[in-house]
């Protein structure tokens, strides 16, 4: 037998493999690139008349409505500033119900009558597109013959740049809607819902006495996660090239046991993608602060800083690009599927969140004593109350086929959704809920006991790792999300249950002060009102503990435990009420995402189904029948000889083989079943169905990997993947 070409000339082609020149000096002061590809406030006060510049002000920090006459002259500007930068096209980048992002290019040349041509780009342009909408999935909203859609200018999120080798495109942030004005995105109703909750927030200013506050805005920290691999080892699994996750593979000898990658020094070749990416990050204005290892070998972590959800929602969407553009010249490819490999360490997306304006900062921000800042506690109480009430929404806004395998271990979340508020919080609100907070526990020193180091500063709490919703300092974090998600979905879902929330602590207080309640006290009963109400939501244990799941089910906690379950959250009365209510979306829309949600639960298992058929069929099982007369030719050998050959291993051999021809054939079964005509019941054939199919065929096909000659295995295994980079 002869060694296979595929997989170890792979391994000696990524051990050959260095990092490519850097196209900017790595030493070169980065703010001095920063946003130098961005349309921004700075580039429009330079372009644009004072009066027209003014209006565009208002409309980006006071939500002001946006005046036509402007468009022609920031679009002039615009136009001018791109062309400057190399530009010959624009583009109207959209976030359809992918998850991923679209974009339709236009060039600035247009003919005239003479046969020459000249550039325009007119305000109407500017604000308006028409793509295609019936391409793109929209849950029975749009037929396929009716194809016409719009995009719309999303003015507070700046145009970029968008660099090519072969040519530079001027990108502009849009929304995306149906002919009859429905949301076929995730930016619309995350621009609504952003209006919805300052509405309510500006109500709350007010009644703690700030005289016509200004806008109030969600703000999102997200934090990436990723794996990089090798794009030799990439290339030679077709299960990654289709899914983007490992349907084989058998754990490796070394997985994430020892805990020596996280934090551990980053790999010389990893630190140069990192740097390059970093740049090109500068350029697009988006303010990437923190890198390093994951817990996972090959696992990694950027995290940005806090921007306005909107503006955070597309600056991850095109960070996302930007690190799989630079991965490949790097020669690797960046997964961002939540569970690439099994048995180790999953990819999240962390969702930092908060609220709050230039006037008056961060409104989650609790002071030195909480206790004391009744304002802070109020918006603390809404937050308790949006979660426990709406906890059903905030886990369908995380559901995906993908994000299931990573959900309930690893460092991610259980399924089931509560709130840690740390020792301090959870102190202040049980002494509130015993008649009154009169004291907050205190930040401590911590002495090291050793003379040349200083005492350093403890905080008064803890973290909580499993946590699905966590208070940490300022914020809270929502660790539920995949890496692979916009953020743009639980965004949609905070704003919505917070601008509820908000909307009832305001109004209850409003009535408690006109009917002649002091208000210090109004704002206490209604403190204790919601922690009697909705505090069985709080939780500082483990999350991970099976006394969990039997106490959160006693507290009336939901427990979704994969997406089929979930679901269902979408369409249900309550969901609709809320989503109207606060005009997010309409009924249509609603039951939209639903269907744009079993399907695409559906076509994502569909498409591993058939992964694992090919694989199973012609990679791994003729490697293991190849073994299986190696093992016999030996053995017959032996016999011939007049030698008694041990047949145990070809015995078990045989067995495993027999098993991994059975589980084919079931999943053949599965895959060529005619899908139930109801969405529902389609998710959850495959979810109760295929999935099971599969995993008796991985099973098999990895207890393979186990023994079979390594000179005869195709497939790059974990060990490979995981530790050569």
């Amino acid at each position: 037998m002869t060694a296979n070409p595929v997989r170890l000339q792979a391994i000696a082609a990524v051990q050959a493999t260095t990092p490519p020149p850097f196209d900017f000096d790595p030493a070169a002061e980065p703010g001095a690139v920063f946003g130098e590809n961005v349309f921004s406030l700075q580039a429009m006060r330079k372009r644009l008349p004072k009066g027209v510049y003014k209006s565009v002000l208002s409309t980006i920090d006071q939500g002001a409505p946006l005046d036509p006459d402007v468009a022609d002259a920031v679009a002039s500007a615009m136009k001018d500033w791109a062309m400057e930068k190399g530009a010959t096209h624009y583009a109207h980048v959209f976030y359809p119900l992918t998850g991923l992002t679209a974009e339709k290019h236009d060039s600035f040349l247009e003919p005239v009558g003479d046969g020459s041509a000249i550039s325009e780009f007119s305000g109407k342009t500017l604000i308006q597109g028409e793509p295609d909408a019936s391409s793109f999935p929209n849950g029975g909203l749009r037929a396929t013959f009716e194809a016409r859609g719009y995009t719309g200018w999303d003015i507070q999120s700046p145009a970029y740049i968008l660099e090519n080798p072969n040519g530079n495109t001027l990108c502009i942030p849009t929304v995306f809607i149906s002919m009859t004005g429905e949301a076929l995105d995730h930016k619309t109703p995350l621009l609504r819902s952003q209006q919805a909750m300052s509405l309510h927030a500006k109500r709350i200013l007010s009644l703690f006495g700030h005289e016509d506050p200004q806008n109030v805005v969600s703000y999102c920290g997200p934090e990436q996660e990723y794996f990089l691999v090798d794009g030799h080892f990439f290339h030679a699994r077709p299960d990654l090239l289709s899914s983007g996750r490992t349907l084989f593979g058998a754990k490796p000898p070394k997985g994430q046991e020892f805990d020596d990658h996280y934090f551990g020094a980053i790999p010389e070749r990893v630190l140069a993608f990192m740097m390059d990416t970093e740049h090109a990050l500068f350029k697009l204005g988006i303010p990437a602060k923190t890198r390093h290892n994951e817990v996972a070998p090959g696992q990694f972590e950027v995290a940005p800083m806090f921007e306005r959800s909107n503006l955070a929602s597309d600056h991850q969407q095109l960070l996302m690009t930007t690190f799989r553009s630079i991965a490949k010249k790097h020669g690797m490819e960046c997964l961002f599927h939540e569970k690439p490999f099994a048995g180790v360490n999953g990819s999240g997306k962390h969702v930092n969140f908060s609220i709050g304006n230039a006037a008056q900062g961060n409104l989650l921000l609790p002071g030195d004593t909480p206790h004391e800042n009744a304002q802070f506690l109020v918006v603390c109480a809404a937050v308790i109350r949006a979660v426990h009430r709406y906890g059903g929404l905030l886990r369908v806004s995380v559901a995906s086929a993908s994000n299931d395998h990573r959900l309930g271990a690893n460092e991610a979340p259980p399924a089931i959704i509560s709130i840690f508020l740390g020792d301090q919080l959870a102190d202040v609100f049980d002494q509130i809920a015993k008649g009154g907070a009169t004291r907050s526990k205190e930040k401590g020193t911590l002495t090291i006991g050793v003379d040349t180091l200083p005492d350093l500063s403890k905080d008064p709490g803890d973290r909580n790792r499993t946590s699905p919703f966590a208070f940490t300092g300022n914020r809270f974090e929502f660790r539920a999300p995949g890496s692979l998600q916009t953020v743009a979905a639980p965004m949609v879902v905070i704003n919505t249950i917070m601008a509820e929330a908000l909307d009832f602590c305001v109004t209850e207080l409003e009535q408690a002060v006109a009917a002649g309640t002091d208000f210090d006290e109004a704002v206490q009963t209604l403190l204790t009102q919601i922690i009697a109400d909705h505090g069985a939501v709080i939780f500082n244990g483990n999350g991970y503990s099976e006394e969990w799941q039997v106490e959160a089910e006693q507290r009336g906690l939901k427990n979704l435990r994969t997406t089929v379950d979930a679901l269902p959250e979408l369409i249900s009365p309550e969901a609709v009420e809320l989503f109207s209510r606060y005009a997010v979306f309409n009924e249509r829309e609603m039951h939209s995402r639903y269907e744009v949600g079993c399907e695409q639960y559906v076509l994502s298992i569909g498409v591993e189904a058939n992964t694992t058929l090919e694989i199973g069929s012609t990679t791994v099982l003729p490697a293991a029948v190849r073994y299986q007369t190696e093992l016999a030719s030996n053995a017959a050998a032996l016999k011939a000889a007049g030698l008694e050959p041990d047949l145990a291993d070809l015995t078990s051999l045989s067995a495993t083989i027999a098993d991994l021809r059975a589980g084919l054939a079931t999943l053949a079964d599965a895959v060529a079943h005619e899908h139930p005509a109801d969405p529902l019941e389609a998710a959850t054939f495959a979810r109760d169905v295929v999935l099971p199919a599969m995993a008796a065929v991985r099973a098999a096909a990895d207890a393979l990997e186990g023994v079979v000659a390594d000179d005869l295995w195709a497939l790059p295994t974990y060990q490979e993947m995981l530790h050569i980079l």
